[in-house]
């Protein structure tokens, strides 16, 4: 896995070449094994599903995984997860905040659903130290702008806090995806630090307009531009040079350890877009060291 994907001498060279001390990865998945194991089985099941073979190149258990992710030079990531359902979400927080507890490395990462009570366990969340969120629309089913939620979008903004949203149509839309909601919801709240998933594929140019609209909006890289994605919904050639205005506002999401190629692929095919080294040292590190006030050893 280092120079067989496009990088010569792997991810080591790339970083001492950038001069990085290491990756800031906005977007991995760790969570409850047994929630896990469900997520598996979907993607096992996507086959069948969408005619797309989506394999699971690290399917490993949990310390194997940190230490795959950790020897790929990764200083910085998280543990997105999410509920699909009410009742999920405060014990899906009590995990990742006891994960994060043992985890040094891994940004304290938290969720919510549109249900009572969810603007106590998001203060809660934010008490206890959670520095991102993630919400999947795609999944939940709902409605960001539902009124539930007024409040903890409200608390999530007023502390600058910010949101990891899958709210892109791909790999099928949902009923609450795509720009219309997440237009809504930041015309209602501004100052929200959203990082759209996956560059909000495939409504790239949308989302990167709300991005040019509202400051507070981020784009994550997560399968852009890798060969899988290209072939299902490739970016636009025309919306290339927007990538260098939005320079300091991508972020590295790479979706391990749920990828169906190796993690270094992500990184090339980020290095071989051409837009220069001063923009992936942006992308790879700078931007997450800067939203995630990631410390630099020694």
């Amino acid at each position: 896995m280092s120079g067989s994907d496009g990088i010569p001498g792997g991810i080591p060279a790339l970083l001492e070449r950038l001069g990085l001390p290491g990756l800031v990865d906005v977007r991995t998945h760790f969570m409850p094994q047994n929630v896990l194991d469900k997520v598996w089985a979907y993607f096992d099941a996507v086959g069948p599903l969408t005619g797309v073979e989506w394999p699971i190149t690290y399917r490993e258990e949990e310390e194997r995984r940190l230490a795959l992710l950790r020897g790929f030079g990764v200083v910085a990531f998280t543990a997105m997860l999410y509920p699909h359902k009410p009742g999920m979400a405060a014990w899906l927080n009590s995990w990742a905040a006891d994960f994060a507890a043992r985890t040094p490395d891994c940004l304290h990462t938290a969720t919510l659903f549109p249900e009572p009570g969810v603007d106590q366990y998001v203060h809660r969340a934010l008490d206890a130290g959670a520095r991102v969120f993630k919400v999947h629309l795609q999944v939940g089913g709902f409605d960001p702008n539902d009124l539930a939620l007024d409040g903890s979008w409200g608390a999530l903004a007023d502390s600058g806090t910010p949101v990891v949203v899958h709210c892109g149509s791909g790999p099928t839309p949902g009923n609450f995806t795509g720009p219309g909601p997440m237009g809504r919801l930041l015309a209602r709240h501004p100052g929200l630090r959203v990082i759209v998933a996956h560059m909000g594929m495939p409504e790239y140019g949308d989302f990167l307009d709300l991005a040019q609209r509202y400051e507070g909006v981020h784009l994550d890289t997560t399968m852009t531009f890798t060969d899988f994605s290209e072939r299902l919904a490739p970016f636009p050639e025309a919306e290339r040079k927007r990538l260098l205005d939005l320079g300091d506002r991508i972020l590295l999401g790479s979706d391990f350890p749920n990828i169906p190629y190796p993690y270094v692929h992500q990184l090339h095919a980020l290095e071989r877009l051409g837009l220069g080294d001063d923009w992936l040292r942006r992308v790879l590190y700078e931007n997450g060291a800067a939203l995630f006030h990631v410390k630099q050893a020694g």
